[in-house]
């Protein structure tokens, strides 16, 4: 078994897709994909500025875009042998691609509708998130909700991102849970959370409009880490999660039931990456940062398969 691990907004760089668009098949799909999305993804993943690419309504498609180069390569292992596909916030519509669930095409195009949706979303209230780092996890919690903010994301031990309005975020900040340190995120608004409603009302009109298949590969869902046995249910979580905190310390903890022999994380790889070893040292990890790293990930694959006696059927 091995399993597909994709990126949410935060890891974007400037010229992330400049290696990939030397080769014309992906420069191809970039420009199917831009139309799809409404966007100019060749020229956000080549010439814009970070300030540019760090726009909520442009990264959220590039990120899917680029975890999605990979696919094509890719996807004949996922079909044949036994695959877990997650991804973190924005990055679960690169795993549900991966899982077979949308087409590379639909999820760019869904993750383009979700960008512009929670950009918007942003521009309703003065909110914001911040990190939360160290400390005792009740205790943290406790401190989060006394100010009125939502733990928006739960990346691990000791990293819990607060979300909600800036004024509240500034007295969390001036009081932090014992042992904490609150570290202020620079984002448009509080992500993963009731502040996004309106954004989520968006995707879930979008998404109704879209086919979404079986999965083929076991997806986990941000919500709680479990497996989605049914196209319905991927739909509806994707929708939800505009909304409900990313909880991706579960997720990861999933992951580690599986205990896949090689997970292959996706462009841009390393902040997933890093996290996965920290956390779970046992997890062998091979980051795809650029197209020649590809090679390197399907002959991970198939020594893995060959170890565990050859492919297996995926499926939940």
């Amino acid at each position: 078994m091995f399993a597909i691990m994709a990126p949410g907004q935060g890891s974007q760089t400037p010229g992330m897709l400049a290696g990939w668009l030397r080769d014309p098949v992906h420069a191809e799909r970039v420009q199917v994909w831009s139309e799809a999305a409404d966007c100019d993804l060749a020229h956000l993943g080549t010439k814009a500025s970070a300030a540019e690419i760090a726009r909520t309504e442009n990264t959220q498609p590039l990120l899917v875009a680029q975890g999605l180069l990979a696919h094509q390569a890719l996807a004949t292992a996922v079909a044949e042998g036994a695959a877990v596909a997650v991804g973190h916030s924005v990055g679960e519509l690169t795993a549900a691609a991966f899982a077979g669930v949308l087409t590379p095409t639909d999820a760019v195009r869904l993750a383009a509708v979700r960008g512009r949706a929670m950009a918007a979303a942003c521009a309703e209230a003065p909110t914001s998130m911040a990190a939360v780092v160290g400390g005792d996890e009740p205790a943290v919690l406790a401190r989060i909700a006394e100010h009125g903010l939502t733990a928006a994301t739960f990346n691990g031990p000791g990293q819990i991102v607060a979300a909600g309005l800036t004024e509240d975020l500034q007295r969390l900040a001036a009081a932090p849970p014992p042992s904490a340190t609150v570290k202020p995120l620079t984002v448009a608004g509080a992500f993963h959370t009731a502040y996004m409603e309106s954004a989520r009302q968006a995707v879930a009109a979008a998404a109704a409009g879209i086919d979404f298949a079986p999965p083929r590969a076991v997806l986990l869902s941000n919500a709680d880490g479990e497996a989605l046995a049914t196209p319905e249910a991927v739909r509806q979580r994707l929708v939800d999660q505009v909304v409900r905190p990313v909880r991706w310390d579960l997720c990861l903890r999933g992951l580690a039931r599986f205990a896949p022999g090689v997970t292959v994380s996706l462009p841009p790889a390393k902040t997933l990456a890093n996290i996965v070893r920290r956390q779970y040292p046992e997890l062998s990890v091979v980051p795809v940062g650029s197209a020649r790293d590809i090679s390197k990930a399907l002959a991970r694959i198939e020594a893995t398969e060959s170890a565990e006696g050859g492919p297996i059927r995926a499926g939940v």
